[in-house]
């Protein structure tokens, strides 16, 4: 039997309509098994000897209507080692609840406000999730950033006390895939590694560059100084670019449309208008100006 030695937050932002999980703990690929969401749904933790079900026939169930409260009764009534499992649950509505089983290994335990439940086991005290709510509840931005916070200041307190080796957080909401095609918004997993929730702030930190968007007044105009670094950039790395002129036409955005694809960023370049986001441009620089 796995037994999940973790910490977690379930949570959701009603007004931005996101649901999520961050998790971290001291067992290999966490992010496989604990972590469940599904946009205007809600959100599942499971963990402590981990009962995967939890998972699915808890979204089955908040999608029929149950709320958080309501779907863990269900859950637990059909679990006979409901003892040793820990769960936290976020419906629709931002009902949450947290269960932790009285064989759960100490220190164990959980605490909910509106919109998020906080649970862990085998952790280095109460403090881990007194701190987790606090960053929480006082950190700004949209939700994977609070999510971060929570799991950062966790680790930080102690987290697990066996140590550290994996962390992941997952956030739905509707259209937030690649493409608008699912809700799968954020996923990212840090399976094993010596320092795993830093690391995971690294990979959120990577998917706002790639993935972001800047508003018009944060895009910069390809021209004069600006395109001609770029220019010598491109001719650096074989792209066609004959002349290193500042000009942004035809064969400019040919050039940067190939480059800028190989690199990823092709949603943060608008060749219409001839602009790069001031983030992406910032990245390039630094990267491969010479």
């Amino acid at each position: 039997m796995i037994h999940f030695s973790t910490f977690s937050i379930a949570a959701c932002d009603l007004e931005a309509k996101t649901w999520g999980v961050a998790v971290a703990s001291k067992f290999p690929a966490v992010g496989a098994a604990v972590p469940w969401v599904k946009a205007e749904i809600g959100a599942v933790a499971t963990q402590s000897y981990v009962n995967t079900s939890y998972g699915p026939n808890g979204l089955e169930m908040m999608a029929k209507g149950a709320s958080a409260e309501e779907t863990l009764e269900k859950l637990l009534a059909g679990d006979e080692e409901r003892a040793i499992r820990q769960v936290g649950l976020v419906d629709a509505q931002g009902n949450a609840v947290t269960f932790t089983g009285e064989k759960c290994h100490n220190w164990a335990g959980g605490l909910t406000g509106k919109g998020y439940a906080i649970q862990g086991n085998i952790l280095t005290g109460a403090n881990v999730i007194q701190k987790m709510e606090e960053a929480f509840l006082n950190s700004a931005g949209e939700l994977p950033a609070r999510l971060y916070a929570a799991l950062y200041a966790g680790d930080r307190a102690g987290g697990d006390k066996r140590g550290r080796q994996a962390a992941a957080i997952y956030v739905a909401k509707p259209k937030g895939g690649y493409g608008g095609f699912l809700d799968r918004w954020i996923d990212y997993r840090v399976d094993d590694h010596l320092d795993p929730v830093p690391r995971l702030g690294e990979l959120l930190e990577l998917h706002e560059l790639y993935m972001g968007k800047s508003p018009e007044n944060e895009r910069v105009k390809l021209q004069g100084d600006i395109l001609k670094d770029i220019q010598k950039i491109m001719a650096n790395l074989g792209y066609y670019q004959p002349n290193i002129d500042g000009i942004y036409n035809d064969i400019a955005a040919e050039s940067l449309n190939s480059f800028l694809g190989n690199e990823n960023f092709e949603n943060r370049f608008h060749a219409k208008e001839g602009s790069l986001d001031q983030p992406v441009l910032d990245y390039l620089l630094k990267k491969f100006k010479k």
